[in-house]
């Protein structure tokens, strides 16, 4: 059974990269005039509700996983690489506990065990939003990122991405392969009510866009091209989980990694946080404006009062940060220091995660 015509049976929108930098000036306003799509969400759509049951399970679970002390400071939050990273800023963030890394399968499995949970892509689809679908064929799953040997351009993203049944983070590719023997990846194909049901599980909540960057920076980047630096590699060596070769028809893996790699498989930055560049997309609690910056307050900003995309006005979206294994500088740049990605709200897929940040209590 064939289910990737569902694809266009929701309104498609862009994700995360928008366009490279040598073009991202030309702001796009329909997915058909977009030139570099390194992710599509919504496949299909789904607008269930969020499951506040969840509310009874606050602060009761358990990661055991190292958080590092972010102490706060002012930084230069932006890009001038990327239009909606502009312009460059001050801001102030005070101090907070990050996870030293991506939340892993093993993490969320527990939650899972603990709760009963259930994400979005193992849900049922609703009829109603498909009108005119079979109704056998409205089954639970998600996108799955499938390399295309014979791709004719890099503006149709439909032949790379697939809505696959069965895929969900047990089986983040689909039923044919689970992850038995990934426990310690990040978890993948989760939309971001689920992860915001994980975080406030643990006691904790997910990162703002000024937090995250802040500690991706870590107190010593100026403008260099990525976090770690000016050089994409350091004495040979791969810094991050990135995709090598022609995208997508081959994935040279010259990391190593073919889809996600185990956390802490590339060296940290110099706060003892892992990840921060490619491996997954990681979920950020602000609502996506492109033009937020220009208005946003000094003082840890959280983000605009709702979501807005020029590209795709009716889409509600959050800022995702840091690229997957999916980026490079072919197609997608959006790995790159001070930019930003996003996401529409009920959309998994298999290169997007998260990890949690932790007040400091008063």
């Amino acid at each position: 059974m064939q289910f990737k015509h569902l694809l266009y049976l929701s309104p498609l929108f862009l994700y995360a990269c928008q366009l490279p930098t040598n073009q991202a000036k030309v702001i796009q306003t329909t997915v058909s005039d977009s030139v570099s799509v390194c992710h599509v969400g919504a496949i299909p759509s789904r607008f269930a509700p969020q499951d506040r049951n969840l509310v009874q399970y606050g602060g009761t679970g358990k990661d055991g996983v190292k958080m590092v002390f972010i102490q706060g400071g002012t930084f230069k939050m932006g890009s001038n690489s990327f239009p909606d990273a502009q312009p460059i800023h001050d801001v102030v963030v005070s101090s907070f506990y990050m996870d030293e890394h991506e939340v892993t399968n093993r993490q969320f499995a527990a939650f899972v065990k603990a709760t009963g949970y259930v994400t979005l892509a193992e849900r049922p689809l609703d009829p109603k939003e498909f009108p005119d679908a079979d109704p056998a064929m409205l089954v639970p799953g998600s996108a799955v990122f499938t390399p295309v040997s014979d791709a004719t351009s890099l503006s149709d993203h439909l032949q790379w991405w697939s809505y696959v049944p069965g895929a969900n983070w047990k089986q983040p590719e689909g039923p044919e392969r689970t992850i038995k023997g990934r426990e310690d990846h990040p978890v993948t194909q989760l939309a971001y009510q689920d992860a915001e049901a994980y975080a406030k599980w643990v006691g904790k909540r997910l990162p703002t866009e000024a937090e995250w960057e802040y500690a991706a920076k870590a107190g010593k980047h100026v403008n260099e091209t990525y976090y770690w630096g000016t050089e994409k590699k350091e004495k040979g060596r791969w810094l991050a989980n990135i995709y090598q070769g022609e995208f997508p028809k081959q994935n040279s893996k010259e990391d190593g990694f073919e889809t996600t790699a185990p956390v802490k498989s590339f060296p940290s930055n110099a706060w003892g946080l892992y990840d921060l560049e490619g491996n997954v997309w990681e979920w950020c609690s602000d609502y996506y404006k492109a033009d937020y910056y220009a208005t946003s307050p000094k003082t840890n900003p959280k983000g605009p009062a709702e979501s807005h995309d020029p590209q795709e006005p009716g889409m509600v979206k959050r800022v995702q940060r840091g690229g997957s294994f999916l980026c490079n500088d072919q197609y997608c740049e959006r790995y790159k220091a001070g930019s930003r990605g996003k996401g529409e709200v009920n959309s998994p897929t298999n290169n997007v995660g998260f990890r949690c940040v932790q007040d400091i209590k008063q």
